[in-house]
């Protein structure tokens, strides 16, 4: 019987309400959990489409599929987006927590994800009862044959981006031993350093071209200011795509109708997700000015949507010094044991919030 771990948010309650016994109010960066109001477009489309007395297709619809397709032909630079390969989900944690075990993955099967991660690959293997591996060293894990590899650039929660040469090296150690390296790549436009821009797992430059034994995962809950609609896919391997589809209609696990709608509305609309991206690099830049003047350090950070700050000490220390300003962030020990000295800033917050934290910094 697999055991799951504690609900960790539940530990950082009481610096919550530490942090809202502030005068002016708590500044909550721990969640990042998307503030701004979700594009007219997408509302509309939503809107036009909320008379649905029939079931919808768990595959979505043919201009779903190809909108999906169409955007990371455009703005991922997968050249082979197929739209046959896209597979609408109800929320992209939904997926993550229940891929090993739509996959097939069982007692005996080994799940690897990064050290640092989103906690909810380590759930998602244990609900499949399948053994969790936290590794950043594909070699160290010597002649083992992992059912599932995940790869998260741009991570959540340090912000990392691999670069397209250490990709290409996960695909091919994958390929070698017949797994399956799924990518979730939920922050994938917003990279912040030109230098090292984020790439998906699906493009040729990582995967020469063949999809083969890759999946890639996306979500409009960042993007488009679409967490409470529940909006992601995957895609990829299209024999695998196509598996998971027949599984997922046995289940019942399908996207409504409106919210399909909706989504098509968002992925053929590039500019109100370049106006997002505009506010998140503000409030970034004026987020990290005031951390590091404050005594922190900014480490990796070159994408997603938090900061990955420390100031040498326990997590937990740095959580209760900033609850004592009123401002929550999350404890970096949430993601794995190598963090415990960090903590994840969201800049996921009001321009109003943002500019008072800057004040009590």
């Amino acid at each position: 019987m697999f055991t799951l771990p504690d609900f960790p948010w539940d530990r950082l309650e009481p610096y919550k309400k530490r942090a809202a016994e502030h005068p002016d109010g708590i500044v909550d960066l721990s969640v990042g959990t998307p503030v701004d109001p979700t594009p007219d477009a997408v509302r509309k489309a939503l809107a036009e489409a909320s008379d649905a007395p029939g079931y919808p297709a768990t595959y979505g619809t043919p201009e779903l599929r190809e909108s999906v397709a169409g955007w990371l032909r455009r703005r991922a630079g997968v050249a082979g987006a197929d739209p046959a390969a896209v597979l609408p989900v109800i929320g992209t944690k939904e997926l993550v927590a229940w891929l090993p075990t739509l996959l097939g993955a069982g007692p005996g099967d080994k799940v690897v994800f990064p050290e640092l991660a989103y906690p909810t690959y380590d759930v998602g293997a244990r609900l499949a009862g399948a053994e969790p591996v936290a590794t950043d060293g594909l070699l160290k894990l010597g002649p083992v044959r992992p059912k599932i590899v995940w790869v998260n650039s741009p991570s959540n929660p340090t912000g990392k981006v691999l670069p397209a040469e250490h990709l290409r090296k996960v695909v091919a150690w994958a390929r070698g031993r017949g797994a399956l390296v799924i990518s979730d790549e939920c922050y994938l436009e917003f990279g912040w350093d030109d230098e090292r821009p984020p790439v998906s797992i699906l493009h040729p430059d990582v995967c020469g071209g063949s999809h083969e034994g890759l999946l890639a995962v996306n979500s409009l809950s960042k993007r488009s200011n679409m967490a409470g609609y529940r909006a992601g896919f995957v895609t990829g391997d299209l024999a695998v795509v196509k598996r998971l589809l027949e599984v997922r209609k046995h289940a019942g696990m399908i996207v409504p109708a409106p919210v399909q709608a909706a989504m098509v509305a968002a992925f053929d609309d590039d500019a109100h997700a370049d106006e997002q991206r505009a506010r998140y690099a503000r409030r970034r830049a004026d987020l990290r000015a005031a951390f590091e003047k404050h005594g922190f350090r900014i480490d990796h950070s070159e994408a997603s949507l938090y900061l990955w700050a420390t100031r040498d000490e326990p997590c937990w220390e740095t959580v209760g010094h900033l609850a004592s300003l009123g401002v929550l962030v999350g404890p970096g020990e949430f993601y794995g044991t190598a963090g415990a000295r960090h903590v994840r800033i969201a800049f996921t917050a009001t321009d109003e919030r943002v500019a008072a934290a800057v004040a009590r910094l």
